[in-house]
């Protein structure tokens, strides 16, 4: 009896022992039945591309022109741009030329009340509005400090004053308000450049080779199309402010186009603190 009980032991034993696969001492685990295991990398091969680095760059929201008072290529016209009880508003006064004769100068006021304009999106990545005036409808982009403008593609002839106008281009502030911002203006600039530059360069990762060749015109051309928007600006050569703002737009909207978001971030609100329950009382009641 004996005898039959140790030989059901030892076969239990050696069935166990077989089950178990043989593990020798460092060597990996064994997977679990159903489980996979991924293969390791190989010594040599070529990482996964990273995504592109797109530098942070600023893009401005209303508050950045609310209640500011800008001109034309910063010494023409005058423009706030203000709250109002339905939305936002815009007040305008634009200075032009006779359209009967060239050279002499005459002004048109569109009010003395902010005009309402109308949210048209973030077509371009930053705020964009038209204003309701009849007489000359505008188009202009909110940037940081400053509005561009853009449409009309042409003057406009206000019949009723025989006036020319011509609302078109970057509407800033003074000179004299950003002479102490220059070195902030330069390194702002020198962010939107490599934000533009690294845009294109994703853009033209993304496109087949026709699309390349009309992005490659399109890149070729920004730095004329900056420089026909800004030559004008009041000391631009001094300060950089249109260069500036006209980069970062075109920042924004290569942005846009390759559908990374655009919206200024928001300070999250911390949830108020539950006050605490008052310590019950043990004193006995009377």
């Amino acid at each position: 009896m004996r005898l039959i009980l140790a030989s059901i032991a030892l076969a239990t034993t050696a069935t166990v022992a077989h089950a178990q696969p043989l593990q020798l001492p460092g060597a990996q685990p064994f997977n679990a039945p159903g489980t996979q295991q991924a293969a390791p990398s190989r010594p040599g091969a070529p990482a996964a591309p990273r995504p592109p680095s797109m530098p942070a760059i600023k893009v401005a929201g209303e508050d950045a022109i609310i209640g500011k008072t800008l001109h034309r290529h910063g010494h023409h016209g005058e423009a706030v741009f203000s709250k109002t009880a339905t939305g936002y508003g815009l007040k305008l006064n634009l200075d032009g030329f006779q359209s009967t004769n060239l050279v002499e100068p005459c002004a048109v006021s569109f009010g003395d009340a902010p005009l309402p304009v109308t949210a048209l999106g973030r077509p371009a990545g930053v705020p964009r509005y038209r204003l309701e005036a009849p007489i000359c409808p505008i188009v202009f982009d909110v940037l940081d400090g400053a509005f561009l403008v853009v449409e009309p593609t042409e003057p406009c002839v206000v019949q009723a004053a025989q006036c020319r106008i011509d609302p078109r281009g970057l509407w800033g502030p003074d000179a004299r308000l950003v002479s102490g911002q220059a070195k902030e203006i330069e390194r702002a600039r020198g962010v939107a450049e490599r934000a533009v530059r690294e845009g294109y360069r994703t853009l033209t990762a993304k496109s087949d080779a026709i699309e390349q060749r009309v992005l490659a015109r399109e890149q070729a051309g920004f730095s004329a199309e900056r420089e026909m928007i800004c030559r004008d600006f009041q000391r631009e050569g001094q300060f950089g402010f249109c260069g500036a703002r006209v980069t970062e737009a075109r920042a924004a909207s290569l942005r846009a186009r390759l559908g990374l978001n655009t919206e200024p971030k928001t300070a999250a609100t911390k949830p108020r603190p539950r006050p605490k329950p008052a310590p019950l009382s043990l004193t006995p009641t009377q």
